[in-house]
This record gives structure tokens, sequence and C-alpha cells, in this order.
């Protein structure tokens, strides 16, 4: 087996998860894996897309099924069908992507609505995430880089039951505590320093947030997530569900 390529083991839990079965409508897909292999391969080294190996057939062909299935929503499928989330806790955080120059995306687009900010440092985007209590990713929301963590943390919560909620800082906001205590789900966020009453949590069990950025460290051996080389917010999505996918599969 080649570098980047999934295992046979990997494959037997997503090959039914993908389009073309037999059954299905429309062509059957025979070459699933090795179009997966190609799509792991790009995500992996970063590379352009004309640059695919030619054992992996025509590179405009797998660009061209690769932005189908990230408009169609079908690696955002795949990322939730593999979750078995153990929910005794959720934890919730973020990270920058710096974006490359050849992301600026069409002339007469609004960058907004492609999840690219711009500030001091260039353009950027920002990865929200939760995971489960054993650090597995749950849910992925994209924003401009710019975009405060508070704004999307309810939306990464909202639908499940944890008993607890773990977070930096960042997340210490009235709405979202009282939400928090009206679901009772236990509140293990630090109070900010300027509170006048400084609220008590469960230092031992906040010692675990450790496993969301452990997250964000395996979703950045993924060069084509760590930086953002996608034009369109779809795609670069596409990239992030299918790394998150193969942290799920791992």
């Amino acid at each position: 087996m080649r570098r980047y390529e999934i295992t046979d083991q990997q494959w037997q839990k997503i090959k039914h998860l993908l389009p073309g079965q037999a059954g299905h409508v429309g062509q059957t897909a025979t070459d699933n894996r090795l179009f997966i292999n190609a799509v792991l391969w790009i995500g992996r080294s970063g590379a352009p897309w004309r640059d695919l190996p030619e054992r992996f057939g025509n590179w405009n062909s797998a660009y061209r099924r690769f932005r189908r299935w990230a408009i169609g929503g079908i690696w955002k499928r795949i990322f939730d069908e593999l979750q078995e989330p153990d929910l005794d806790w959720l934890m919730i955080d973020s990270t920058v992507v710096r974006a490359h120059q050849h992301s600026a995306g069409p002339k007469k687009s609004d960058p907004a609505s492609e999840c690219l900010g711009q500030s001091v440092g260039g353009w950027t985007t920002k990865i929200h995430a939760a995971v489960d209590a054993l650090g597995n990713p749950l849910r992925i929301i994209l924003t401009v880089g710019q975009r405060a963590d508070i704004t999307q943390a309810k939306e990464l919560v909202v639908g499940y039951e944890p008993a607890a909620l773990l977070a930096d800082r960042g997340y210490d906001a009235d709405k979202l505590i009282d939400w928090l205590d009206e679901h009772q789900i236990e509140v293990v966020i630090p109070a900010k320093l300027n509170r006048l009453e400084q609220r008590v949590i469960d230092k031992n069990l906040y010692r675990d947030r450790n496993k969301v950025e452990r997250f964000f460290n395996k979703l950045k051996a993924y060069r084509r997530v760590a930086t953002r080389y996608e034009k369109t917010a779809s795609s670069f999505a596409g990239f992030v569900y299918v790394a998150s996918a193969m942290i799920l599969l791992h």
C-alpha cells in the first residue's frame, strides 16, 4: 500500500457509504477506492490537483468529482455516518487557518460568503469544532477568520445532550451559560478575570479539554486543511470533512 492511501480495514467501513452502489440511480462506480485515494493524496500532500499522479487517472475528472461530492454534501454525510459519539461531555474550540493567495476567489464574489475574512495577518478562515469525550469530532462550522468563538458555541452544541461542556474563557458569556443551565449541562468554562463572581469548575475534568486541541493537530496534518487553497467554502469544507472522517477511521 502506498503512502496516504486508505487501508483495507478503513475501506470496509466506508465503501457502503459512497455513491454509485449497485441499485443506485445513475452510473455504478467501480473506482471509488481509487478516487478516495486520490483525494487523500491531495489532502495530505497539499499539492495542486494538476500534480495528481497518473496512477489516479485524469486529474480534472478527479477534481470535478470531488467538487460534486462537496457541493452535494457527500463528504459531510460520510463524516456524519462514521460517528459513534460518547456524550459524557463535549468540548468546543476553534482554530484559524491562513488562506493561500490562490484562494482569493472570483473577483466578483463576496469573500465573506466563502468564509474568507481579512485582518492584519491576511486572509483567514476559522474552523469551529465540537468533539466528544473521546476527542472524536462531531460537528464542524466554518466562518471568516475574525469571527468570535462565542458566536458559534450554541450551534456546535445544540441537538446533543452531554452531561458537561468544556471550553476556554472565550466562551464565558451569560447567554451561553444560562442556556447550558436550562438544559442541565454542567458548565466547565473558566470565568473571565473581570467577572465579579468567579465560577467554580471541575478542574480535573477541564484538563480533558486538551483533546479538542489534539483533534486540531491531527486535522492540520492534512496540508490542504492546514493552509486553505480552495476558493470556495464548500471545497475547503470537503477537505475538512475528509480529514475528520479519516480521524474517526483511525
